[in-house]
Formats: structure tokens, sequence, C-alpha cells
């Protein structure tokens, strides 16, 4: 089993940068990628970007590439999602996922619990 455990959100203004991490633990040997996702209120889960586990490859949706950055530090398990030029927009609870490295939400089978992040204007 793999668990995945988001931290690093929280209440920021319009302009701030924010950066969440992902701590995945137990059984990582087998794990492709890891990604992040998001999921405002009312509005279906969506893809941000992916990174593989042990190579640098990295994959963004084009809504966010300019402004997020995903990295990872296999030393210490984790992989972030560095964020700035914060919008209101941005608004919602945000996901990391084991999975593949693709943008299709089926290909990831292992989730976190999520970690709000609120955007005030």
């Amino acid at each position: 089993q793999v668990q995945l455990v988001e931290s690093g959100g929280g209440l920021v203004q319009a302009g701030d940068s924010l950066r969440l991490s992902c701590a995945v633990s137990g059984r990582t040997f087998d794990t492709l990628a890891v990604g992040w996702h998001r999921q405002a209120p009312g509005k279906e889960r969506e893809f941000l970007a992916s990174i593989w586990w042990t190579g640098r490859a990295a994959n963004y949706a084009d809504s966010v590439k300019d402004r997020f950055t995903i990295s990872r530090d296999n030393a210490k398990n984790t992989v972030y999602l560095q964020m700035n030029s914060l919008r209101p927009e941005d608004t919602a609870v945000y996901y990391c996922a084991r999975g593949g490295i693709t943008s299709n939400l089926n290909d990831y089978n292992m989730w976190g619990q999520g970690t709000q992040v609120t955007v005030s204007s």
C-alpha cells in the first residue's frame, strides 16, 4: 500500500506564493509518477502537473504551466507544487495522487486526502 499526505495549504492573498507538499510512504518502489490535481467547489477535479518518480520529465496543464512548478525530493519521498502569482480562481482542494504522467485522472490509482487552498482578492 502507498499513502500520500498533502500539506501546505492555507489562506493567502492574490499574488502570493504557496508551496504544497505531498509525502509518499509505503510501497513506493513501483510508483511511476505522482501528480497534483485540484477540485474547486461545484467543479470537476482537474489535472495540474505530474512528475516521474525516478526521472526528470514533468507534465503540466496549460492553465498553470507558467505559474506552477512541480518538483521531487526522493530522499524525502516528497513531491512539491510551487504555486506563484495565485489568483482567487485557484481556490480549491488540492490533491496529490500516484499514477501516470498523463493528465487523465483515471490513470491515478491512489489519492491523498487533499489540502485546502484559499486565495482572497
